[in-house]
């Protein structure tokens, strides 16, 4: 059966099932409407960052309590499309409204814009070099955000983020993730009607890479910049539109790994503790986020290695807040590539079976193909220095265990392009305020502009 996905433009919801994409139906599209004319300021672009947070905060308890039925309409429709599992959404869902905490928000404005001055007015500088006064403002941006469908969580941010950087906002909704983002504005829409925040927003589908509709959006004549989130393709289709006057924010496709040290096999507890935390980081969202460590390496014999790996590969079907007990199986091209494996001993050892409990393969070298499914790849190690050489640009997230060796391996890590050094078991907690993806989204989102002299 078909599934009706809405539209929200400016505050309105808009239904209809015009446009049949097979699993699901959508309203047209009226591009004219998707646009905020530049003769004209945003509606909150003189709008109190005070007054915003408030309606923020607002739209937290109320995601929260969800008394309009709309996070359980979007978990009921939603169910019948996501790749993610009921529970998991579930539990996605009533974790949205607390992405619009005061605290936190406060903090992102200091650590990224250094306050909220620059947002509601003009910043004076006074110490310049040269004896001249200026004044600086994060102006308001309009912006496309192309959003990732791995978690709700990603709409979540885009619009708090939008909304405090005070400008427009049109969210292209995910094939993954039809109903996160159109849920949150609608309750945006009950708590306030009407208000500037309001109708700064949109969110719409459309396929991505439609000529028909991006030639006509992407463009420096009603957007700034492009927010990219996703994979490559999402990306290196993004970059077809940029040019002068319409700048790329890209959130890279990434992926995660793991380095544990022969400090875990300190005790059998020990060793039980790190395989929980080893198997947290990599079933976030069932593997499927940036974070979800896929490659890990481990300090030790070949004997303990295995110890160690048969532990993870139990502790891989477990319930989590951010993962379910069984995955999806495994898709027959994963499982012809470990089958060829399964011969191979003692080269390559492999534990677990295909029904989506989450299996581990043990090899003297990372495999060639992209562990996925819950799929970890354990790499024995004489010491964690070598496998830095294993980062790359595109490694966001290295979890380490113990803490204390992060401090022996960060600078090698950042050098080779890592973005991110955590605990081992902390991946999934980011901290919204300090970089993602080796940037300051606020900072990227707003336009500067200078008042000279």
């Amino acid at each position: 059966m078909t599934v009706p996905v809405c539209h929200v433009v400016k505050g309105r919801t808009i239904t209809g099932a015009d446009l049949d994409y097979g699993r699901f139906a959508t309203p047209a599209l009226n591009l004219d409407e998707l646009v905020w004319p530049r003769r004209e300021p945003g509606p909150a672009f003189d709008t109190p960052l005070a007054e915003i947070m408030d309606v923020l905060v607002a739209l937290g308890e109320r995601l929260t309590r969800d008394p309009d039925g709309l996070l359980a309409e979007a978990l009921e429709r939603g169910s019948r499309t996501s790749p993610l599992p009921r529970d998991v959404l579930e539990r996605s869902f009533a974790g949205l409204g607390r992405l619009f905490d005061r605290r936190s928000m406060a903090f992102q404005v200091r650590e990224e814009l250094g306050g909220a001055d620059v947002l509601d007015g003009w910043r004076e500088v006074d110490d310049a070099p040269s004896g001249r006064r200026h004044r600086i403002r994060a102006f308001p941006p309009r912006l496309i955000h192309v959003i990732a469908g791995n978690a709700p969580g990603v709409a979540g941010m885009s619009v708090m983020r939008g909304a405090l950087t005070k400008g427009v906002h049109l969210l292209k909704l995910p094939s993954n993730d039809l109903f996160s983002a159109t849920a949150i504005l609608r309750t945006l829409t009950a708590v306030a009607p009407d208000h500037p925040v309001t109708r700064s927003f949109s969110a719409a589908y459309w396929r991505g890479g439609d000529v028909k509709v991006e030639g006509v959006l992407f463009r420096p004549q009603f957007f700034d910049k492009l927010v990219a989130w996703g994979g490559e393709s999402t990306i290196r289709s993004a970059k077809e539109y940029i040019g002068p006057g319409f700048e790329l924010v890209a959130f890279d496709p990434k992926t995660s790994i793991s380095m544990i040290g022969r400090e875990a096999f300190a005790s059998e507890a020990t060793l039980a503790d790190v395989a929980e935390r080893a198997a947290t980081d990599a079933t976030i969202m069932n593997q499927q986020a940036c974070a979800s460590s896929r490659v890990q390496f481990v300090e030790g014999t070949l004997e303990q290695v295995d110890r160690y790996c048969a532990l993870l590969q139990k502790r891989l079907g477990v319930e989590r807040a951010t993962t379910s007990a069984i995955g999806n199986p495994l898709p027959s091209h994963l499982r012809d590539e470990i089958d060829g494996l399964r011969d191979m001993q003692p080269h390559y050892r492999v534990w677990g079976g295909y029904e989506g409990k989450g299996l581990v393969i043990r090899s003297e070298e990372p495999v060639e193909f992209h562990p996925d499914g819950r799929v970890v790849n354990v790499v024995p190690v004489e010491s964690l220095a070598s496998a830095v050489s294993h980062a790359n640009v595109a490694t966001q997230t290295v979890g380490v265990y113990p803490s204390s060796r992060k401090a022996q391996l960060r600078d090698g890590l950042a050098a080779a392009g890592v973005q991110r050094v955590v605990e081992l078991g902390g991946a999934v907690a980011f901290e919204a305020g300090i970089s993602h993806d080796g940037f300051y989204p606020l900072q990227r989102f707003v336009r500067w502009v200078n008042d000279e002299g």
